[in-house]
């Protein structure tokens, strides 16, 4: 059975983010963005979900250099799931976003860099990273449909 793990988010830096290194000098960075909920209530306050967010090698340096608290960021990456005991003996859970890519997002006016949903991406993963399979045209398998034309489902 095929599975499919993709999360596409666009939210605010919580805080700045920090880059650390492992032991064997790979750069990490471990940061919070918050992103709105679609609809709110009337006469309630606008909802956010706070999404933990790890990044690695390039993807990590790319978020530290150019992201600070309360910046817009795209993130796209993978669920993951993490378990471990702490120093008390008691069993503990992380669920967080594994980032693949992240991009600016907003216009070059609002100062928040690049143009709409990007502009300047982290650099592509290294070769010994996997690597997406894309199709060479970017709207291989689409068709246009007219405002009269029938949905296909």
């Amino acid at each position: 059975m095929a599975s499919f793990n993709k999360v596409i988010l666009i939210g605010n830096m919580v805080a700045d983010p920090e880059l650390k290194k492992t032991q064997s000098g790979v750069s990490v960075t471990s940061f919070r963005i918050a992103v709105g909920r679609r609809f709110t209530r009337q006469g309630e306050q606008p909802q956010a979900d706070f999404i933990d967010i790890v990044a690695w090698r390039q993807q990590a340096e790319f978020v530290t250099r150019f992201f600070t608290k309360g910046k817009p960021i795209l993130v796209c990456g993978q669920l993951q799931t993490r378990t471990w005991t702490d120093n008390n003996g008691q069993k503990r859970y992380a669920t967080e976003v594994v980032a693949d890519e992240v991009s600016f997002v907003g216009n070059k006016s609002d100062g928040s860099g690049g143009g709409n949903y990007g502009g300047y991406n982290a650099p592509a993963p290294g070769p010994s990273d996997p690597q997406p399979n894309y199709s060479s045209a970017p709207d291989a398998g689409f068709e246009d449909l007219s405002a009269d034309d029938e949905l296909p489902f």
